[in-house]
């Protein structure tokens, strides 16, 4: 469905009965990532809130620069969003970039989170404490700085960049899709430029605070990620003032919730039914 904002419109899927489940989807996904995780949540009583974040899919891209897709325009979105479903408290879910966003929201607004479960991408902290191996895996990240030139190299003989980036997603040939629409890899790209600048990337003065100890947390890595070390996941317990749990999945790549949905489902509905 459209749900209608103050400043975007976003396109979310709302399903099932119970306690509230909301997955945040990163880069370059929309909704349709938590498929699997939805009927799981849902077929063991929990309602899922499933929204495309402003800049992807079929969701408003606002003008405006980066500026317009910092993280906590995506925070003020689903805060917005709960309100707008008459929803408390949720247990929180976040993949990727949608990690970084789950972990925000928890930040600045704990009393609004049951659980904080977080898949792929740890603490900020422990991404960048995570040694010269992931700062090696993180190279995209420098380029997808560089206005033009990123769009230009993603873009070129047909997306061959973007394809190889999405080689291990299930769902890579619709996501390229998607981004030939006009303004879509901008739109994308815009929350690195927002919220990964180069001096972030580098820890320049950034204050890194830990998650609340009111929420437990829960991060699960895959063994196949190629662009995120062990150690950048499983680092994050320095970063948890609460309960921590940590969970390694073989034999699933980056996108560890199409790769190994089976498992994934049963961690998280271990983990929920726990809090």
């Amino acid at each position: 469905m459209r749900v209608e904002l103050s400043e975007v419109t976003l396109d979310v899927e709302v399903s099932g009965e119970g306690p509230a489940v909301l997955l945040v989807h990163g880069f370059p996904d929309s909704h349709h990532l938590w498929r699997h995780q939805v009927a799981a949540l849902n077929a063991a009583g929990f309602t899922t809130v499933a929204p495309t974040l402003r800049g992807f899919g079929a969701s408003d891209r606002p003008e405006g620069g980066p500026e317009a897709y910092h993280p906590g325009k995506h925070v003020g979105d689903l805060i917005e969003l709960l309100a707008h479903l008459g929803l408390d408290r949720v247990h929180l879910v976040g993949h990727d970039w949608g990690s970084g966003v789950a972990q925000a929201l928890t930040q600045f607004f704990p009393d609004r989170v049951r659980s904080l479960s977080i898949l792929s991408v740890g603490h900020l902290g422990s991404v960048l404490g995570a040694g010269w191996e992931q700062k090696q895996r993180s190279w995209y990240m420098l380029l997808f700085q560089l206005a033009g030139l990123a769009e230009d190299w993603l873009t070129r003989d047909d997306f061959a960049n973007m394809r190889e980036m999405l080689a291990e997603h299930p769902d890579a040939e619709s996501l390229v899709e998607h981004l030939r629409a006009p303004g879509a890899l901008t739109a994308a790209l815009n929350v690195y430029r927002a919220g990964l600048t180069a001096e972030v990337q580098f820890g320049a003065g950034l204050p890194l605070v830990p998650l609340p100890e009111t929420v437990p947390v829960m991060g699960l890595w895959s063994s196949g990620d190629r662009f995120l070390t062990e150690r950048s996941m499983s680092g994050t317990a320095e970063y948890v003032a609460g309960s921590w749990r940590y969970e390694r999945i073989e034999d699933a790549g980056h996108w560890l919730q199409l790769d190994q949905p089976e498992k994934v489902n049963e961690l998280l509905l271990s983990f929920l039914k726990e809090n």
